[in-house]
């Protein structure tokens, strides 16, 4: 498969888009964060959205 033709989403925290990956490729629906950051910034992101 070439990387052109990989699936992409939109992350929920930076808004940026991130392409599929290999080690994502059985939970490929549950991801929504584009790095490790991201994921450990939701938190973060959450409460600035209620302030």
């Amino acid at each position: 498969m070439k990387k052109s033709g990989l699936p992409s989403k939109i992350c929920v925290v930076c808004k940026r888009p991130f392409n599929w990956r290999k080690k994502w490729k059985h939970i490929w629906d549950d991801v929504k964060y584009c790095s490790e950051k991201c994921r450990r910034n939701k938190i973060i992101s959450k409460k600035n959205e209620h302030k």
